[in-house]
C-alpha cells in the first residue's frame, strides 16, 4: 500500500487529538486532501478509527479513575461528578454525538467510562460523531456543501 506513513501520521494525529492533548487532526486531515494523492475516503476511514481508538482511550481512564474517586488526590469533588451524572443522564448516551467538539468531547467521553456507559455503545455512538466531523471537513475541502 502507498502512503502507509502518511496513513499513519493521520491515524496518530487523530488519536492524540481524541485524547486530552491539544491536537487538531483536521488541519492534518485537510492537508492530505488537498494534495489530492490519497483516497478521500480512506484518509476518512483512518482518521475515524484513530479518533475514535483515542475516546475509546479515554472511555478506558473513566473507568479506571472512578475507582479512586474517594482519595485525597483525586482531581475532581464529589459534586462535580455528581453534575456531570446528573447532565449524561439527563441527556442520555445521545450526547456522545457532540464527542467530536473541542473542549466539550474529551472530557464527555471520560465521563462516559466513569458512568459505565456499555463499551459497544459507546463505540458505536462517537464513531458516528466521529466519522460524520471528518466527512464534514472533506465534503467543505472539495465543495461538495
Amino acid at each position: 500500500m502507498n502512503h502507509v506513513l502518511e496513513y499513519g501520521g493521520l491515524l496518530l494525529a487523530a488519536f492524540l487529538s481524541a485524547t486530552v492533548l491539544p491536537f487538531q487532526s483536521e488541519v492534518v486531515l485537510f492537508g492530505l486532501l488537498i494534495t489530492e494523492h490519497y483516497q478521500w475516503w480512506l484518509l476518512i476511514l483512518v482518521a475515524s478509527v484513530g479518533n475514535t481508538l483515542g475516546s475509546a482511550v479515554n472511555w478506558l481512564l473513566g473507568r479506571l479513575l472512578s475507582q479512586f474517586e474517594s482519595r485525597p488526590w483525586f482531581p475532581l469533588k464529589r459534586e462535580t461528578i455528581a453534575r456531570a451524572e446528573g447532565w449524561y443522564h439527563r441527556y442520555g448516551r445521545w450526547s456522545l454525538l457532540l464527542s467530536w467538539l473541542p473542549f466539550v468531547g474529551d472530557p464527555l467521553t471520560i465521563v462516559a467510562g466513569v458512568l459505565r456507559e456499555p463499551f459497544l455503545i459507546f463505540v458505536a455512538i462517537v464513531a458516528v460523531a466521529k466519522t460524520a466531523r471528518y466527512f464534514a471537513v472533506a465534503a467543505m475541502t472539495f465543495g461538495w456543501f
